[in-house]
């Protein structure tokens, strides 16, 4: 039986739920694995060889080696997990969401600054009521 996943229409967005989990679960492990100094020289030292230790897909590992984060939150990675390899690689948060976003770390803190994304284009999709009216308070048209 499948969940209803309401949320699944959200523009742009991956919702980071009980079936992301457990796709990103070894991908996830690993960055947490960079919490501690001999691992993330181990690391730095062979990326692809630490990565192989790890029960992870090869997209999985390909995205990490890619530095590619949109694409690790795709397969499951969560975002405070990616963290970490940010971190291991020296970077800010801030540096990490503005090559999320295509922005160069200026133009995304200047973003920020201003106020944040708009908020065009980032609702769910019939968010009016049109499509789900079963979740419609009752005598709304």
């Amino acid at each position: 039986m499948a969940l209803d996943k309401p949320y699944l229409d959200v523009p742009g967005t991956t919702i980071f739920d009980a079936e992301q989990s457990r796709l990103g679960y070894h991908l996830n492990q690993f960055c947490m694995s960079l919490m501690k100094a001999e691992n993330r020289a181990r690391f730095k030292a062979d990326e692809k060889a630490y990565l192989d230790e790890w029960p992870m897909s090869e997209d999985q590992k390909q995205a990490v080696l890619d530095r590619d984060l949109n694409r690790c939150i795709s397969l499951g990675g969560n975002i405070y997990f990616l963290a970490k390899i940010g971190a291991t690689d020296g970077r800010t948060f801030q540096q990490m969401a503005g090559s999320m976003t295509g922005m160069s770390e200026q133009e995304y803190r200047d973003m920020m600054m201003a106020g944040g994304r708009h908020i065009d284009g980032n609702r769910r999709l019939g968010e009016d009521g049109d499509a789900q009216p079963h979740r419609q308070p009752q005598g709304r048209k």
